[in-house]
């Protein structure tokens, strides 16, 4: 016989392996950097990272539990294929997997090497040896440990959570009861807008694009369990998703605050993970310090294997010939390979990618709890959905850098979000059409 529901404790397991999933490289690198660069604005800049860091992952997994898995079922095959391959490649083999594995690199294992900048050539390309054994041996650990996806649940969610909750509430401790410095002059954006700045830099973290993967993820392993009726799925996946959210808030407040008392500690630091080292180094110095290494590699082992997970199955569903299992050893190598990139390059190629696809995901989310109020929902959802790509690109042309000033005149292009009033303007235009069909 079928298990039809869970245990209380299978259910915090199952919330605590949705925390683990999204608690990985981006979101311990980018809340300190912006709590120091926002300084007295830090509170604006807070609250607009947390919309789009945890507000928006929170809700779009509602929004797959609500549409029962199939999130894209309303666009053309091919364009449901191909958003849900660019989302798996970004979230998996191009961005968010090797950035797991260089973060661990540089926050769990350079502070412990004594010369961590020797550099050897193999076939002409010159590589940082350290940094290759690393994430060679980091990627060969998330291979073997996403092998066996149908233990996720009881090795993640039951194991390795449980002591990552207990170092970061001990991080969060110390940045309550140690004094630090006052907050800072607002560097940059954050000066003059703030709030939009940390909307923006909620992007970085890639949740919101995760949560459309891992709300399908969370469902196969509520299969797996037992539980086949589309309601309890749901009501599952809500509540895992609010303890996900709940764990996110919580981490990214504490690592705010952190960036904005590390004042003089953090100076010349170009990233947060920087400003995380130097935090620990001086105020718990080499234990701190071996504590810190530790929360960072599970976080971004947990998030690794969470992503590797779901990239493999998705391909192994979308080209069956594929084995799930030779999926898993062909994206692990691949990550292995890109993550030796460097970790600022790797940032700066993903911002004007993220910039771009954002907005595609933030509209699918809204058009999928606004679909039964459509009169023609299959061409809401194509409708906006353009609008909101055509007008991400050019907010992501002008991140990468390319001459956008033609458009200019588009409301919020100083602040690159051009996307969001036609996007907006689409849904209504849409409702509108739905009244008026309601009313003949």
């Amino acid at each position: 016989m079928q298990k039809q529901q869970l245990t209380f404790m299978d259910t915090l397991s199952l919330g605590f392996m949705t925390f683990a999933f999204f608690l990985g490289a981006g979101n311990l690198i980018f809340p300190p950097l912006a709590g120091l660069m926002a300084g007295e604005h830090m509170f604006s800049a807070m609250a607009g990272f947390l919309i789009t860091a945890v507000g928006l992952p929170l809700i779009a997994l509602v929004a797959v539990a609500r549409a029962n898995g199939k999130i894209m079922a309303m666009l053309p095959v091919f364009a449901a294929t191909a958003l849900a391959v660019a989302i798996y490649i970004i979230i998996g083999p191009a961005f968010a997997i090797p950035r797991t594995g260089l973060v661990a690199f540089e926050i769990g294992a350079r502070p412990f090497i004594s010369d961590p900048d020797v550099m050897i050539n193999i076939a002409g390309v010159a590589l940082n040896q350290a940094q290759l054994c690393y994430t060679l041996g980091f990627f060969a650990v998330t291979m073997l440990l996403s092998m066996f996806p149908g233990k996720l649940l009881d090795n993640v969610g039951k194991i390795l959570t449980p002591v990552l909750l207990v170092l970061l509430v001990g991080l969060a401790i110390s940045v309550m009861l140690v004094a630090g410095a006052a907050p800072g002059i607002p560097q940059g954006e954050y000066a003059s807008d703030p709030l939009i700045k940390g909307v923006l830099e909620g992007y970085n973290t890639m949740d919101a694009l995760a949560s459309l993967i891992f709300g399908m993820l969370i469902i196969d392993i509520l299969r797996k369990k037992g539980i086949v009726d589309t309601a309890s799925q749901t009501l599952y996946l809500v509540r895992a998703a609010l303890i996900a959210a709940a764990g996110l808030a919580f981490v990214y407040v504490a690592l705010f605050f952190l960036g904005v008392s590390a004042g003089d500690i953090a100076q010349g630091a170009a990233n947060g993970g920087q400003i995380l080292t130097a935090y620990v180094t001086h105020h718990f110095g080499t234990v701190g310090v071996a504590l810190l290494a530790l929360v960072v590699t599970l976080a971004c082992l947990t998030t690794a294997v969470g992503l590797v997970s779901a990239c493999a199955e998705y391909f192994n569903e979308l080209l069956p010939k594929l084995s799930y299992r030779l999926l898993v050893v062909v994206f692990s190598i691949i990550c292995a390979l890109v993550a030796n990139v460097g970790l600022t390059a790797l940032i700066s190629i993903s911002i004007p990618v993220l910039v771009s696809i954002y907005p595609v995901a933030m509209a699918l989310v809204l058009v999928t709890f606004l679909t039964e109020r459509f009169a023609r929902p299959q061409f809401a959802h194509r409708l906006v959905l353009s609008v909101a790509l055509i007008f991400g690109l050019i907010d992501g042309f002008k991140a990468a850098g390319v001459d956008t000033s033609l458009v200019n005149f588009l409301p919020l292009y100083d602040v690159s979000m051009a996307w969001l009033l036609p996007t907006i303007l689409a849904v209504v235009l849409c409702l509108l059409t739905s009244k008026a069909k309601a009313s003949n």
